[in-house]
C-alpha cells in the first residue's frame, strides 16, 4: 500500500528511487542539515543509498517513514516530513526538513497536522515524540503549536548532547 496525503499546498508520499536528485538537494544543504546531527550528503549515489537503505527499509519494516513533501504551487519536492520508528528507544518520532526558501510559510505545521492524524488514526499510535536541538527554535515552536508537550532535556543515543524532548499523547490529540 502506497501512502499519499494531500493538503491545500502539499502532497506527502513515499519516496521513489527517482527522487535522488531532490534528496541530494536538501541533504547536501548546510542550512537544512544544521540542526539534524546528520552528515551532508556528498553525491547522487549517497542519496540513492539513503532512499534504498533507510527510507525503503522503514516503509518495509514498519509500514511508515519519512515522506517526500511536494509543494504543489511549484510542483517541487522540497524535503521530507513524516514519522520514523526509533527502535533504540521504542518510540515513533515526527520530523521534517525543507529547503530554506520554504521556511516560515507554515509548511511544517500543515504537513505535521496530517502526519499526526495519520499516526493516531491509521497506525493507532499511543504517542508521538520529537527530539529537537535547543537552538532550533522554529522547529519546537511548530511542535508547541501542534500541542506537543516538552517533557525532558536529555541526550539521544548516548551522544552527550542536551536535546529538548517533546511528546504528544493520543488522548491530547
Amino acid at each position: 500500500m502506497s501512502i499519499k496525503i494531500e493538503t491545500n499546498r502539499l502532497i506527502l508520499r513515499e519516496f521513489k528511487t527517482d527522487d535522488f536528485k531532490d534528496v541530494y538537494e536538501f541533504g547536501a544543504n548546510k542550512e537544512v542539515q544544521k540542526y539534524t546531527g546528520d552528515e551532508l550528503i556528498q553525491s547522487y549515489d549517497a542519496a540513492k543509498e539513503i532512499i534504498r537503505n533507510v527510507l525503503f527499509n522503514d516503509y518495509k519494516n514498519y509500514g511508515y517513514g519519512r515522506w517526500a513533501t511536494i509543494y504543489k504551487p511549484d510542483n517541487k519536492l522540497i524535503g521530507f516530513a513524516g514519522l520514523k520508528y526509533l527502535p533504540e528507544i521504542d518510540e515513533t518520532d515526527i520530523g521534517y526538513r525543507f529547503l530554506p526558501e520554504y521556511w516560515g510559510k507554515g509548511i511544517a505545521t500543515e504537513a505535521s497536522k496530517e502526519i499526526i492524524k495519520y499516526g493516531f488514526e491509521n497506525l493507532n499510535l499511543e504517542r508521538i515524540v520529537a527530539i529537537v536541538m535547543p537552538e532550533n527554535t522554529a522547529s519546537y515552536r511548530v511542535l508547541e503549536k501542534l500541542n506537543f508537550k516538552h517533557y525532558k532535556i536529555d541526550e539521544y543515543m548516548g551522544d552527550g548532547g542536551a536535546y529538548f524532548w517533546y511528546k504528544l499523547e493520543r488522548n491530547d490529540y
